[in-house]
């Protein structure tokens, strides 16, 4: 079992900025990858970051080049730079782990809203 906790969530206005954090139990050096999603109203949960195991990142679409993933693998911390904030960024966004390929663990979520 992996417990993931993120923070960091709230109230940012547009062209602001926010920064996620998540604690993973476990060395995360030991997971395929871990990241992060989010979870619009009436949408689908979609992709923003994640990073492997070996250090490759992927980006969605939406946030590249706004959105930066890091991970501190002493402290077993991942964390989401996010500037330039949009109202369309508003979501609840999960921190996330797979693990041994199939596994596929998850945070309880904290809330990102982008408002003037």
């Amino acid at each position: 079992q992996v417990h993931l906790v993120e923070s960091g969530g709230g109230l940012a206005q547009p062209g602001g900025s926010l920064r996620l954090s998540c604690a993973a139990s476990g060395s995360i050096r030991s997971y395929d990858h871990m990241g992060w999603y989010r979870q619009a109203p009436g949408k689908q949960r979609e992709l923003v970051a994640r990073i492997t195991n070996i250090g490759l990142i992927e980006y969605g679409d939406s946030v590249q080049g706004r959105f930066t993933i890091s991970r501190d693998t002493s402290k077993d911390m991942v964390y989401l730079e996010m500037n330039n904030l949009k109202p369309e960024d508003t979501a609840v966004y999960y921190c996330n782990v797979l693990r041994s390929g199939r596994l596929n663990y998850w945070g309880q979520g904290t809330q990102v809203t982008v408002s003037s």
